[in-house]
């Protein structure tokens, strides 16, 4: 299907936000539009957590008068969107899924939501996602059900992300990413997601999971969009002292160069290995189709072995638990089976353990950094399959989800991306044999975030997977 036949609320943020400037489409049309199509569909999908509808359509009211008046601020200005709920919302409810914040409102917004709104962008609410960003679900709340097919799995922690995007109930949305959390639905709806590099967009205002491995970014239709968000989120921050301080390059300006002599490394052995092969197959032969363009397809060595989710894992537990310390064990009969395992075993990891898991962690991150220094970006499989899982099997204990999602989350290619905290981005790339298409990770050296974006675009831009919608 060509871009010009797609129905409105499958158009990228780009070809709307066209139609906005040029006053074809008003964004109070434009988003009753979207909340007639969510008030529809998504009482069956459980994107959403809390719909805005009156705040949306006052926030499109504002924008309609700006841009009659000349006013228009770019390609978010009147666009939906939507955010996970683990993004503070001034007098609207944060929840995180967690059964302990059932009554949570803040009374300021997280700095991404400030510049999603300085930007113009409409905010049509808050979506669900797994209990504290991490792998199950408190029983409490209702798991988003994948718009390919409810049995699928729709990834984990930014679910309702995914199924937003896929579904068409916004045109792009924040979600967060600790250890694949924004590739994961990516994978399992078949959307574009991408990981900022870590300092790149602020967290102030964002519930936290694991400090050092946390990063909140888009999910989008296309690479151009998310490229679109990200400029729009990124930059230093006061509140948040690890966002980096000099300029971030914006991605959308460098976005259509030629990909001509662009290094792409990729490993054989390290992307197949336990990898269904028929993705295999879906990422040789999109490396194939770069390389037509003009990308030059490097063999390296990628160091990887079974202890780095160990690793993974003691480091996140251990500051997931301080996250979590107003709470947690306190009031732990109020968490869900799954978190509340997670967080039991993080009491369990004393602060000599931690030193030790980041001192490995680093040893990692210089292996990894050394065995891609020759290349501008690493493709890798994206973070899984699209794969069978009842979602009601997610509200299980940490081994019973666990048990469930290790055949389908490929840790190896999710896990790096946040332990260097360099930039990775996912995108479709292939006809799957369920469903949502397989993908294709894009993972970037030295912070090349508008490389990435340039790269994944090109490849967009020749193909029409990310094109390929669920039958609703």
């Amino acid at each position: 299907m060509s871009a010009s036949d797609l129905p409105l609320h499958f158009q990228s943020i780009t070809q709307v936000a066209k139609q906005i400037r040029s006053k074809q489409i008003s964004p109070v049309e434009l988003t009753r539009a979207i909340l007639d199509r969510i008030s529809q569909l998504d009482p069956k999908l459980n994107s959403y957590a809390h719909l805005t509808a009156d705040l949306a359509l006052d926030m499109a009211q504002q924008a309609e008068q700006g841009i009659q008046k000349g006013q228009y601020l770019g390609p978010l200005h009147g666009i939906p969107i939507a955010v996970k709920d683990l993004c503070f919302t001034r007098n609207i409810p944060t929840v995180g899924g967690l059964q302990v914040l059932s009554d949570f409102i803040p009374d300021y917004d997280a700095t991404v939501i400030t510049k999603l709104k300085s930007a113009g962008a409409i905010l049509l609410g808050k979506l669900n996602m797994t209990e504290g960003a991490v792998g199950g679900y408190h029983r409490n709340f209702p798991i988003p059900k994948n718009p390919w097919d409810s049995n699928l799995w729709t990834g984990n922690s930014s679910s309702g992300s995914g199924v937003a995007v896929s579904a068409g109930l916004c045109f792009g949305a924040l979600a967060s990413d600790t250890g694949g959390s924004i590739r994961f639905p990516a994978m399992a709806c078949g959307v574009t997601g991408l990981k900022p590099g870590y300092g790149m967009v602020s967290r102030y205002g964002i519930l936290p999971l694991a400090e050092s491995l946390d990063h909140v970014g888009p999910m989008t239709r296309t690479v151009e969009d998310a490229a679109i968000m990200l400029d729009a989120i990124s930059g230093a921050d006061t509140n948040d002292k690890t966002t980096i301080k000099h300029q971030i390059p914006k991605s959308v300006s460098q976005i259509n160069k030629n990909i001509h002599g662009v290094r792409i490394g990729y490993d054989p052995k390290y992307a197949s290995s336990g990898v269904d092969h028929r993705l295999v197959k879906a990422v040789e032969t999109a490396l194939e189709k770069l390389k037509i363009m003009g990308a030059d397809i490097i063999p390296v060595q990628i160091p990887w072995s079974g202890e780095v989710r160990e690793i993974w894992t003691t480091i996140c537990t251990y500051e997931a638990v301080r996250a979590h310390s107003d709470y947690f064990p306190a009031r732990a009969a109020e968490y869900g089976e799954f978190l509340n395992d997670f967080l039991a075993s993080g009491l369990e990891v004393d602060l000599k353990t931690y030193k030790e898991a980041v001192t490995r962690k680093e040893a990692f991150n210089k292996n990894f950094l050394s065995a891609i220094k020759g290349v501008d970006l690493l493709a890798c499989p994206g973070a899984g399959v699209p794969s069978e899982i009842p979602p009601d099997l997610q509200y299980g204990s940490l081994k019973e989800v666990r048990a469930i999602l290790n055949p389908c989350s490929y840790y190896q290619y999710s896990i790096p991306a946040n332990f260097t905290g360099l930039p990775a981005l996912s995108f479709p790339c292939s006809a799957s044999a369920t469903g949502p298409p397989y993908t294709l990770q894009l993972v970037a050296g030295n912070m090349a975030t508008a490389t990435l974006c340039q790269v994944g675009y090109a490849y967009q831009n020749a193909t029409d997977w990310h094109r390929q919608f669920p039958s609703l």
